[in-house]
């Protein structure tokens, strides 16, 4: 009787091509996460770059912008002639478009009455009582307090991050994010559907309100429609206003004579260049193939034009290395 036994080298040999077969996969697997990862580490390093090339093409443009309104009033109006509201540069690796924002456009957020609040509130999309709570917070925040703490300080002082309203001027817009009621929606705006079901663009209180903003008139070429319901015009002579400064420039109030009725805030409408205007500039890369880059970059400053017989003659009040902007 015979008994077959299997050969010892045979045995052998599987178990090492098999355990070779494991090595090479875990080996692979190694090899597919690392080069995975660097692929992912090279895109995002050439994103990083991509986004600081624009950040500097965004910067020129304000630089740019700033030469050309200085030379539009000293030398030749073929570089800017108010009342332009853009202005668009093209540069080696890119584009700018500079939007010329003028504070007069906005209400004086220290002197906004309480009506005319609640009405940018509500045009910012707050529900009444949220816009009517805002209108009050904003009036607690700038108003002194000889009484000690108000509501308004209790609710903040139950907050992770306690503190009491200033009670005293604004200082800068960006407060208006820790009044109560106040939400970064509310604040920043965003994109509502239209009739059509299109999105458009919806501004929110920082493009309505200013610690610059104005006393008085207030400018027909770049007001919100939010500014113009709050003052006292309807909304549908506003929107026409926007709509007739869309197709170019108004460059006279005879202009806006079919809009005389609206309301009683018309009166403060006037083509006002102020001393204190925003460059918000928007920039993008150009691609290899001469399209426009996806990736977008916005910064802004807020400048204060001195008159000639200052060197230089203009103050960069604010500089916003991340202006934001839903255009």
């Amino acid at each position: 009787m015979t008994t077959n036994r299997q050969n010892p080298n045979k045995r052998n040999q599987g178990s090492a091509l098999l355990a070779v077969l494991w090595l090479t996969a875990a080996l692979s697997a190694i090899a597919f996460t690392v080069a995975n990862s660097v692929r992912t580490e090279t895109e995002r390093t050439g994103t990083d770059v991509d986004s600081l090339k624009t950040y500097y093409l965004a910067t020129g443009g304000v630089d740019r912008a700033l030469l050309h309104i200085l030379w539009g009033f000293t030398l030749d109006q073929k570089y800017y002639k108010p009342p332009t509201p853009r202005l668009r540069f093209s540069f080696a690796t890119g584009d700018a478009l500079v939007e010329v924002i003028q504070e007069s456009s906005k209400l004086n957020i220290n002197s906004a009455s309480p009506e005319q609040l609640t009405n940018l509130a509500l045009e910012a999309g707050a529900p009444p009582a949220q816009a009517e709570a805002i209108a009050a917070g904003i009036l607690d925040w700038r108003s002194q307090s000889p009484g000690g703490f108000t509501q308004f300080d209790q609710h903040y002082l139950t907050l992770p991050s306690s503190f009491h309203s200033r009670h005293a001027s604004f200082q800068e817009v960006e407060e208006l994010l820790l009044v109560q009621g106040v939400t970064p929606d509310l604040f920043y705006g965003g994109y509502v559907r239209n009739a059509e079901g299109n999105l458009v663009a919806h501004p929110g209180l920082k493009d309505a309100l200013s610690v610059y903003g104005s006393l008085g008139p207030i400018d027909a070429n770049s007001a919100p429609a939010s500014v113009m319901v709050a003052i006292g015009i309807s909304p549908q002579a506003a929107a026409g206003i926007v709509a007739l400064r869309s197709v170019a420039p108004i460059t006279s109030l005879d202009q806006l004579a079919p809009f005389r009725d609206s309301g009683p805030g018309f009166g403060r409408l006037a083509l006002n260049a102020g001393t204190v205007v925003t460059l918000r500039s928007t920039a993008w890369l150009r691609r290899a193939d001469g399209q426009p880059s996806d990736l977008r970059r916005s910064v802004a400053a807020t400048v204060k034009f001195l008159g000639w017989q200052t060197n230089p003659p203009y103050h960069v009040l604010r500089w916003y290395d991340n202006a934001y902007s839903i255009k």
